[in-house]
């Protein structure tokens, strides 16, 4: 990954609808991207992700509304693959091509300098695979070559849909930290998930949709803080338990697992319980449920 910075540029969709016959894939969607931040475009399977994402690129026409690379549709941008790379969950590739001719096809194609095809292929990790045939790729391959073509023109936006689907834990260890190193750049990056989960460690910020319409757009910082950590507790007396902990001052609501405490520290609520004398038989740091929030968000009340 070359350190260079790479000038990004805002993404804009405002007012934009789409209509599919009687379907209405995207309503009334509104929202910004900004350079040198890595945006998580979420929301559920069939929510209006990939539609708003191909109406962006220019591959689907917009019913009403606009979505903007710089105030330019992407059809009035004069080199949209220098300002604009972009790696579709769909994208294809000749199953007998090796990557190395693909991404020279493409190069040529763009009048781009063949030398940049194997400045990518180091980019992505590609270099050893480069002249074996994409048929026998694995998905995590497919993945680094479809982004390896994003980042062909060297744009200074990057759009990638489902970056991570299909990949094994080092794979999205790879896809994160390959995004941030993008982002520091300079770079926009929009990456579209159906699970917050997956891109959770990886955004700055996060525009969640559902349905096609936009229930929330803001740093991930600020969705953290709508869920503080909690730490679990439970006790065999539970009333003996209850008394420690209001006694020391500690906010905490009953459940039948335990009590929820309002803390981060659980060195803190074994303290207290331990000064009072209290035998426990659970005592754990709960995590911040942003999935769930994302679940109630979206109206999904399960994983989508």
């Amino acid at each position: 990954m070359h350190d260079a910075s790479v000038p990004g540029t805002p993404i804009e969709v405002q007012g934009l609808r789409k209509t599919f016959g009687d379907v209405t894939a995207v309503e009334d969607l509104s929202f910004a991207v900004q350079p040198g931040r890595v945006t998580g475009f979420l929301g559920p399977n069939g929510s209006g992700k990939t539609t708003t994402l191909r109406i962006l690129l220019g591959l689907v026409q917009a019913t009403s509304g606009a979505a903007t690379i710089g105030g330019r549709a992407y059809r009035d941008i004069p080199d949209p693959l220098r300002t604009v790379g972009a790696a579709l969950e769909a994208a294809s590739f000749h199953p007998g091509r090796t990557a190395r001719s693909h991404l020279r096809i493409q190069a040529l194609a763009n009048g781009i300098d063949r030398g940049r095809v194997q400045t990518v292929l180091d980019m992505v990790g590609m270099t050893e695979y480069a002249d074996r045939r994409v048929g026998g790729y694995s998905m995590g391959m497919r993945q680094r070559l479809g982004l390896a073509g994003a980042l062909l023109g060297d744009p200074g936006v990057l759009v990638l849909d489902e970056p991570v689907n299909g990949l094994d834990p080092e794979g999205i260890r790879w896809i994160r930290s390959f995004l941030r190193a993008l982002a520091e750049q300079g770079r926009t990056v929009v990456v579209s998930s159906h699970m917050l989960g997956e891109v959770q460690q990886s955004v700055d910020d996060v525009v969640i949709i559902a349905q096609g319409r936009l229930v929330r757009a803001g740093t991930i910082a600020s969705l953290e803080a709508e869920n503080p950590p909690q730490v679990l507790v439970d006790a065999a007396d539970r009333d003996a338990l209850a008394r420690s902990l209001t006694a020391a001052g500690l906010a905490f609501v009953a459940g039948p697992d335990g009590f929820r405490v309002a803390t981060a520290d659980p060195g803190l609520v074994g303290h207290v319980t331990f000064a009072a004398g209290v035998e426990l038989r659970t005592l754990q740091r709960l995590s911040t449920g942003l999935e769930d929030t994302f679940l109630a968000l979206t109206g999904t009340g399960a994983a989508a």
